[in-house]
C-alpha cells in the first residue's frame, strides 16, 4: 500500500485541528439520530399508506386483490399531486429520477417539496424506490439542524453536513453504513484528504443512524420495507457456464436499463411544459402498464405498480411460482412503467433497476449450465451499474444482498461489462428535468 505523502498527511492534520471541522464533525454525530428517526418514521408511514391502498382498502371492498383496473385512479392522483408540486413548490419536488442518483445540493426550502412529491409517488404505485427522497431529506434535515444549532455557515461546512444527512438516510434504506460510504465515495467524487474530510462525518453520521434506525424498528415494532435477497438452497459452486452465460445477460440488462433510462428522460423533458397535464398523463400510462399485465397474468397489478423491492424476496426464494410467461409480462409492462414513472414522477431509480436484473436472471436461469444464484447475481450487478454507473457500489450492493462471498466473480465481471455496454450507448442526461445532448454522462 503506498503511503500517504508528507504533504497530504500535514494537510490532513491541520484540517482536523481546524475548530471549525472538528464542530461540523460532532455535529454529524447527532445528526445521524434525528435523521435516521425522521426517515424512520416516514419509510414507515409509506409502508403504511401502501398497505392501505393496496391490500386493506380492496379487502374491505370485497376483492381478494385489487382489481386490474386499480392502479388507473391512484396514478392519476399521483401524477397530478406530483404535476403541481413540480410546477409550484421550490425544489419541483426533488430530484429527476432519470438523471440517476445524486447526493448533494441539500435545501430545507426544498423538504416540503419533496416530502409531498415522495407521498404522492410511492404509496400510490410509482416504479420508483424510495432512495433519492430519502437523500434530499436526509441532507436538507441537516443542514436545518445545522442552522439550529448555529453550526458554521461556511460553504465547505454546508456540504458536509449535506453529505452526512445524505449518509444516513442511505443507512437507513439499504441497511448497511458500508453501502453508504461507497455510494459517497463514488457519486462525490473526491480523493485524498478531502476525501477523508468528506467520509469521516459520513461514516460517522451513517454509523450512529444505523444503530438508531434498526434498535428503533425492533422497539416499534413498525415496518419500513427492505431490500434483501434471501437464498433458500445452498449456494452454487461458479464455473465457465455460469461466467459465460452471465456476462451475456449483463450486456443484454444493460441495453436494456440504459434505453429505459434514455426513455425516462425523454419523458423528463415532455413534462417541462404543461407539467400538470402531462405528468398526470405519464402516470396514467404507468397505471395502463399496471393493468394491462394484471389483465394478461390474471395477478395483481401490484406486482408493476410498486418499486420491486418487497417481491424481489418472493421473486428468487421461489422463482418456479413465476413461470416464463409471467416473467416476461412483467419485464415487459414493468420496464415501460419504470421508464414513464423515471421522468414524470418522483423517487429513486435503484430498487426497480434491481428487480428487473433479479427478473431477467431468474428467467435466463433454465439456460445450459446457468444457475439461479449467479443468473441473479449478474443481473443485479449489471442492473446497478447500468442504472448508477458507479461500478463499487453495484458490486457491493449485489454481493451484500445475494449475501455469498462465492459469487464475486461473476458479481464483478457483470458489473464491469453492464458498465462499459452502458457507457458506449448514447443516452443523454437529464438534469433538473430538462434533457441534455447524448452522450454525456448521467
Amino acid at each position: 500500500m503506498t503511503a500517504t505523502p508528507p504533504a497530504e498527511a500535514e494537510l490532513l492534520r491541520g484540517l482536523l485541528k481546524t475548530p471549525a471541522y472538528r464542530k461540523t464533525l460532532a455535529l454529524c454525530a447527532l445528526v445521524g439520530i434525528p435523521v435516521s428517526l425522521v426517515c424512520f418514521w416516514f419509510l414507515a408511514g409509506l409502508h403504511e399508506l401502501e398497505h392501505l391502498l393496496w391490500v386493506s382498502l380492496p379487502h374491505g371492498l370485497g376483492w381478494d386483490a385489487p382489481p386490474w383496473w386499480w392502479p388507473l385512479p391512484l396514478l392519476l392522483v399521483a401524477g397530478a399531486v406530483v404535476g403541481w408540486v413540480a410546477a409550484r413548490l421550490p425544489g419541483a419536488g426533488g430530484h429527476v429520477p432519470a438523471a440517476g442518483l445524486a447526493v448533494g445540493g441539500a435545501s430545507t426550502k426544498a423538504l416540503p417539496g419533496v416530502v409531498l412529491a415522495a407521498a404522492a409517488s410511492l404509496p400510490l404505485g410509482a416504479v420508483l424506490g424510495p432512495e433519492a427522497p430519502l437523500i434530499a431529506l436526509g441532507g436538507g434535515l441537516a443542514l436545518l439542524l445545522r442552522d439550529l444549532a448555529r453550526g458554521p455557515g461556511t460553504p465547505q461546512a454546508s456540504v458536509l453536513m449535506g453529505v452526512a444527512g445524505a449518509a444516513a438516510a442511505i443507512a437507513a434504506i439499504f441497511g448497511s453504513p458500508l453501502i453508504a460510504a461507497v455510494l459517497l465515495i463514488e457519486v462525490v467524487g473526491v480523493g485524498g484528504p478531502q476525501l477523508v474530510a468528506v467520509m469521516l462525518p459520513a461514516l460517522l453520521s451513517s454509523g450512529v443512524g444505523a444503530l438508531v434506525f434498526t434498535g428503533f424498528g425492533r422497539w416499534t415494532g413498525l415496518k419500513t420495507g427492505g431490500l434483501t435477497v434471501r437464498i433458500p438452497d445452498a449456494v452454487p459452486r461458479l464455473d465457465a457456464a455460469d461466467v459465460g452465460w452471465g456476462l451475456l445477460l449483463a450486456v443484454a440488462v444493460a441495453v436494456v436499463l440504459r434505453l429505459t433510462m434514455g426513455a425516462g428522460q425523454a419523458v423528463a423533458a415532455f413534462v417541462t411544459t404543461r407539467t400538470v397535464t402531462r405528468t398526470a398523463l405519464c402516470a396514467l400510462g404507468a397505471g395502463v402498464c399496471a393493468a394491462v399485465y394484471a389483465l394478461v397474468t390474471g395477478r395483481s397489478p401490484e406486482e408493476v405498480a410498486s418499486s420491486g423491492q418487497a417481491l424481489m424476496t418472493s421473486l428468487v426464494g421461489n422463482p418456479h411460482a413465476w413461470g416464463v410467461g409471467v416473467l416476461v409480462a412483467v419485464l415487459l409492462c414493468k420496464t415501460a412503467a419504470y421508464a414513464l414513472c423515471l421522468g414524470a414522477l418522483r423517487g429513486g431509480p435503484i430498487f426497480p433497476a434491481l428487480f428487473l436484473g433479479a427478473a431477467a436472471g431468474v428467467l435466463a436461469s433454465p439456460l445450459p449450465g446457468l444457475g439461479v444464484v449467479p443468473a441473479v447475481a449478474a443481473g443485479l450487478a449489471a442492473a446497478g451499474a447500468s442504472v448508477l454507473r458507479l461500478p463499487v457500489s453495484s458490486a457491493v450492493m449485489a454481493l451484500l444482498l445475494i449475501g455469498s462471498p462465492s459469487m464475486t466473480p461473476v458479481v464483478i465481471l457483470a458489473t464491469v461489462a453492464g458498465l462499459v455496454t452502458a457507457e458506449l450507448l448514447p443516452v443523454g442526461r437529464v438534469r433538473r428535468g430538462r434533457a441534455e445532448p447524448a452522450g454525456q454522462r448521467a
